[in-house]
């Protein structure tokens, strides 16, 4: 973790849980937070030259009734990540950027429709950027809508599909959502959305008797971001993306509190640059790069 996001992660999860728990005493709604480190090991780039980089990611928010069997909440989000490159030849041998930083909301909106079905339309703004960029320039907004079929045995399974406009690049894509238990030790669901893979994959889980669950999982990951002033490339645009495999050992530390640990890598790796409309200049592969980190979650 950067000094920065040592300093941010426990202000912004104390403000979101005292405010979350004095609404919650009037109104039902229960905060949350969570705090991510990351390690991503020394990678090699095609053409020569290696990166790595460290980071963290912080959530908070509160989440409640809305009226009926609706529910609803309001989540913050806080990314960082520094970047540190050596002798990237097919970057003519700079650094194409350094430490990036997300900051964002969320306000997911779950509506019962009908017996077993529930709809969700969780719409989000953020801006990623280079720590230098203009804010403005580096706006994502959009939503994800899904709809899933519960079962009586606690069973879950739904599509959706989400839509971005994500800096010079509109994303559409498709999403399964599943927790299925298979036995009395074994379920299938996707991973932890607060963890450093994200959502967007499936996780097989196995429950010790120990109190471990254990897992092994794949996502697909992608994060675009806008470059600063003063970049190699001015006001252009970053991209990292990889399909992260990794391995997940989790326990509860009491009431409302778990931990989660990861070790896996990051496969399939590309680094982008754009200029600042969006336009290719560089596509560079990069190999299989070492994934550690651990998310403690709190809820209330």
């Amino acid at each position: 973790m950067t000094p920065f996001s040592r300093r941010l992660a426990p202000i912004a999860a104390a403000a979101l849980l005292a405010a979350g728990a004095a609404q919650a005493q009037d109104s039902g709604w229960r905060p949350f937070a969570s705090i991510t480190p990351i390690y991503q090991g020394s990678a090699d780039l095609d053409g020569g030259g290696d990166y790595r980089a460290v980071g963290a990611i912080v959530r908070a928010g509160v989440a409640g009734p809305i009226g009926g069997s609706h529910r609803g909440g309001l989540t913050f989000n806080y990314d960082t990540t520094d970047y540190s490159f050596s002798g990237p030849a097919a970057f003519g041998g700079v650094a194409p950027w350094g430490k990036v930083q997300r900051f964002g909301m969320a306000a997911p909106l779950f509506f019962n429709v009908s017996e077993g079905w529930v709809v969700n339309v969780a719409p989000s703004v953020d801006t990623i950027r280079e720590n230098g960029a203009s804010a403005s320039d580096a706006l994502n907004w959009g939503a994800v809508i899904s709809a899933t079929r519960w079962f009586a045995d606690g069973n879950r399974i739904g599509l959706g599909v989400g839509v971005f406009e994500r800096i010079e690049k509109t994303s559409v894509f498709p999403l399964l959502l599943v927790d299925w238990k298979i036995s009395e030790r074994w379920r299938l669901t996707n991973p932890l959305t607060a963890g450093p893979t994200g959502p967007a994959g499936l996780e097989l889980d196995y429950r010790l008797d120990s109190g471990w669950n254990v897992g092994v999982g794949a996502a697909w990951r992608t994060t675009r971001f806008r470059l600063r002033e003063s970049a190699p490339v001015p006001e252009g645009i970053g991209e990292e993306r990889g399909l992260p495999v990794f391995l997940r050992a989790s326990r509860s530390l009491g009431p409302g509190i778990a931990l989660n640990l990861y070790a896996g890598v990051i496969t399939n790796g590309q680094l982008r640059l754009e200029d600042r409309n969006g336009n290719r200049l560089r596509e560079v592969d990069f190999g299989s790069a070492p994934l550690v980190a651990a998310t403690l979650t709190i809820r209330r």
